[in-house]
């Protein structure tokens, strides 16, 4: 059942369709990563250009955008890259298996150690007050009300 969208939706999905098939890959890819968060509609227009007769950094795109995948659409974003493992297309078959690579063996960030030697690390000197500084404020204090 196809369900009703609203004119602006359309108009977002379009305009981010025509992103993910540019030639520009930084911008393929960070339109297939909103896509990713748009659910069906997203996981429709990324299967379209993974799988349709679109450029090799569209299919990449893609590729990375279905990796990307959050929620209940994720178990079906695998089904479609490992779909894609098995594509005559050779580019749609590498992109899957990296995809499906890269979301088995996520690799974990880590911290970086802070140098005790980093700026942010070195605390600022303070000026030690001279003794005259000490005298004027004593007496420039606000006299005490008894």
């Amino acid at each position: 059942m196809e369900r009703e969208r609203d004119p602006a939706t359309i108009e977002l999905l379009k305009n981010l369709r025509a992103r993910l098939l540019s030639e520009n890959i930084s911008v393929a890819r960070v339109a297939a990563y909103n896509l990713s968060w748009l659910q069906e509609d997203g996981l429709t227009l990324l299967k379209e250009a993974l799988f349709g007769d679109y450029p090799k950094t569209a299919k990449k795109a893609a590729a990375y955008g279905l990796r990307n995948m959050k929620g209940r659409m994720k178990k079906m974003a695998i089904e479609v890259l490992q779909q894609g493992r098995e594509s005559s297309d050779e580019v749609t078959r590498e992109a899957c298996a990296k995809s499906l690579y890269l979301m088995e063996n996520k690799p974990k960030r880590k911290m970086k150690k802070q140098s005790p030697h980093s700026a942010k690390a070195r605390r600022k000197i303070k000026e030690v007050p001279s003794k005259d500084m000490k005298q004027k404020r004593r007496f420039n204090r606000k006299p005490f009300n008894r």
